[in-house]
């Protein structure tokens, strides 16, 4: 029994080496590149997942990849409207937001969320630092304003969201600096307007504009879907063109949609790839990148 049980264990030591073995050629072309990582949906909210997240993030860094993460946080926002007293309120899917509002998005974002996600990658033996868009002038943003079907006229209207913004440029000096010192960068998606204002800007839209400033080797969100799905099924790779088409006819909708625009935006603005992975999946991060199969959805150019 004893010889069986070392030839299994035996096995079981090889088929990690094979793992390690198999991951080698994407650690050497990925070595020095930065990866944008749009942190979201459950893998923001489970304890097994986040500290899975945070090791996906420190593993990636001490192999010589620059991590630079842009997180949301809609729901704990919406949550702590309720507990001040004060309903959300969406058009279109945008939260309207006005200056009591964009004081809660703020202390939600830039300080509870954002802080908590640096504890994290710093308790997993990282070195994480947090930044909202008006540090250093990093997110330039001007005013959003959305049209909605009246329901009276059937026209398409104007809607003044408030201080809803959508950027304007990125600034990637500090992120950059940041990156010689070998520090993970957590941004939360929070813009500064031309008259200096706060405006609150789609996570999703932000992580685009940041990877594209700093000519990314990847583009990756997380959400609480397995990808882009055609009939039910996960597409593994879809070029930009096919993509724009699955949103002309429908197959992609709702938040999907500024998913898979932020992904098509950034690959204009000479992203190599994008990826849209489903963070309810333990280590989805390692999975994609090193694996030959892969997770979710890749989109390239």
């Amino acid at each position: 029994m004893s010889a069986v049980f070392r030839e299994d264990s035996m096995q079981a030591l090889i088929g990690k080496a094979n793992v390690l073995i198999e991951a080698l050629p994407y650690i050497k072309n990925f070595y020095g590149k930065t990866f944008v990582i749009k942190y979201g949906g459950a893998a923001q909210v489970e304890g097994a997942l986040k500290d899975a997240f945070a090791q996906d993030i420190v593993l990636l860094n001490f192999i010589g990849i620059h991590p630079v993460i842009v997180h949301g946080g809609g729901p704990k926002i919406s949550e702590m409207m309720k507990k001040l007293g004060k309903e959300p309120a969406f058009v279109n899917g945008q939260r309207v937001t006005d200056a009591e509002t964009m004081d809660i998005v703020e202390m939600v974002l830039g300080g509870l969320i954002n802080k908590e996600i640096v504890a994290l990658i710093n308790g997993h033996g990282g070195r994480a630092i947090g930044l909202s868009g008006k540090d250093g002038f990093l997110i330039k943003s001007e005013k959003k304003l959305v049209k909605k079907r009246s329901p009276e006229t059937g026209e398409d209207e104007i809607v003044d969201l408030g201080l809803v913004g959508k950027v304007k440029e990125i600034n990637p000096g500090i992120l950059l600096n940041l990156q010689k010192e070998d520090f993970i960068t957590v941004i939360s998606p929070i813009g500064i307007g031309p008259n200096g204002e706060t405006l609150n800007i789609n996570a999703d839209y932000v992580a685009s504009s940041v990877a594209s400033a700093l000519k990314a080797e990847k583009l990756i969100l997380l959400t609480d879907v397995p990808g882009i799905l055609k009939n039910g099924k996960v597409i593994s790779t879809i070029n930009s063109r096919k993509a724009e088409k699955l949103i002309e006819d429908g197959s992609v909708s709702g938040g999907m949609i500024p998913k898979v625009q932020a992904c098509l935006g950034s690959l204009k603005g000479g992203v190599g790839k994008t990826h849209i992975l489903d963070g309810r999946l333990p280590h989805c991060l390692l999975l994609e990148i090193f694996t030959k199969q892969g997770v979710g959805t890749e989109i390239t150019a």
